[in-house]
């Protein structure tokens, strides 16, 4: 969550943020030095498995936890697991966003090896899976084949690709036809929905936008959250994970001593108002609807979830087509029940499960999101 660009703006304008020093506008305007890297490092490294790797970790995943850790020990293949440490017990109780998550990083590493003429197979859940919650069991191995891979054209745009948290412009509505482009990459057992209807849109305005402040008025989510908000270039690049609070705007607030933690978890504070008035206002732009639903709700089918996911993204990535996921009226903690029960009642009467829904629209380009770097993805 961000605040509003034109609430903070209004504040700084009145005198609340003041600078100091001569150094101060080269402090703020200083950019991400660390949490970048991965993204100009992707694709440099000889040794294939990295190689892959430093494309896969790219990958979009909730909270930008970046749930993943591998084992290389075994030539010729990567042992995936999910990093306990970094799951999102109050969101996500069962862990089913964050294993959407890893199929996202296996299936941009399969795009990342086909790319170089290896083949890929995958071993889901080798030594079998608990539906209630991820444990220290490997999520997949994975095997190369050197001369089986055929390079997916989707894998062009994975340097593009981006999540956009911004408003969508209201006057550019998303054409009908668009969904087809973005459906028609679903190939792992998944179906593609989505909508532009007016009607459909309102009710699917209204209820994300009720979802996001059930979770944000529930205190023990909404902390889950705020204990993820890095504020500023220094915490952005000592630790890029969680929710990214970087750039000018953001380094002025927190220099002055308006933007923190305790701040944002006060009701009574302008940081909170704030950011209620920015999901309130990114809500109302969404121009359309996309979603991803399975059959059934095994492991498996969260992590085909999350291959067909990252592939409807690069798919909207050349339409210009900007997307955010919405997942909290899919969230599966008691609180969220109603909202839970409405939009699967909306958009799976048959029993199926919504793994994933999305905004979107036309936006603004937005900067890459921060990485850790692939060394410290690798378990030693």
């Amino acid at each position: 969550m961000e605040l509003t660009r034109r609430k903070m703006l209004g504040i700084i304008g009145g005198g609340t943020v003041i600078a100091a020093g001569a150094g101060f506008g080269y402090h703020v305007t200083r950019p991400l030095e660390v949490a970048l890297k991965p993204w100009k490092l992707a694709g440099q490294y000889d040794d294939v498995r990295r190689n892959v790797l430093s494309y896969a970790l790219l990958a979009p995943n909730p909270h930008n936890r970046q749930p993943w850790m591998v084992d290389l020990s075994t030539d010729n293949e990567i042992t995936l697991f999910a990093d306990l440490d970094r799951l999102l017990p109050h969101t996500d109780p069962y862990s089913r966003q964050i294993t959407i998550g890893l199929g996202c990083f296996l299936e941009l590493l399969r795009m990342a090896a086909a790319q170089e003429g290896y083949g890929v197979a995958f071993d889901l859940f080798p030594d079998g899976s608990n539906p209630e919650a991820l444990d220290l069991r490997p999520i997949a191995r994975v095997t190369l084949n050197a001369g089986a891979g055929d390079p997916d054209p989707l894998f062009q745009y994975v340097m593009e690709r981006r999540s956009t948290k911004e408003p969508y412009d209201l006057t550019r509505p998303v054409a009908a036809g668009t969904f087809a482009t973005v459906a028609d990459v679903v190939i792992n057992g998944g179906s593609a929905g989505g909508t532009v209807d007016p009607d459909d849109i309102d009710e699917l305005r209204a209820l994300s936008l009720r979802a996001l402040l059930i979770e944000t008025e529930t205190p023990h989510t909404y902390k889950e959250s705020v204990d993820l908000f890095r504020i500023g270039r220094k915490e952005v690049d000592a630790n890029p994970d969680g929710i990214d609070f970087s750039g000018p705007l953001f380094e002025t607030a927190r220099s002055a001593g308006f933007l923190s933690r305790e701040a944002a978890l006060d009701p009574a504070s302008q940081v909170y108002s704030g950011g209620i008035d920015y999901i309130t206002n990114n809500s109302m732009t969404a121009m359309g609807f996309v979603w991803l639903t399975t059959q059934t709700n095994t492991r498996t089918d969260q992590i085909n979830a999350g291959r067909d996911w990252l592939r409807m993204n690069l798919a909207a990535t050349p339409l210009d087509l900007a997307m955010q996921p919405m997942s909290q009226a899919l969230q599966e903690y008691p609180e969220m029940a109603e909202e839970y029960a409405a939009i699967h009642n909306r958009l799976a009467p048959q029993g199926e499960t919504v793994q994933m829904l999305a905004r979107v629209g036309y936006g603004p380009k937005v900067a890459a999101s921060p990485r850790w770097t692939l060394e410290n993805k690798i378990i030693t």
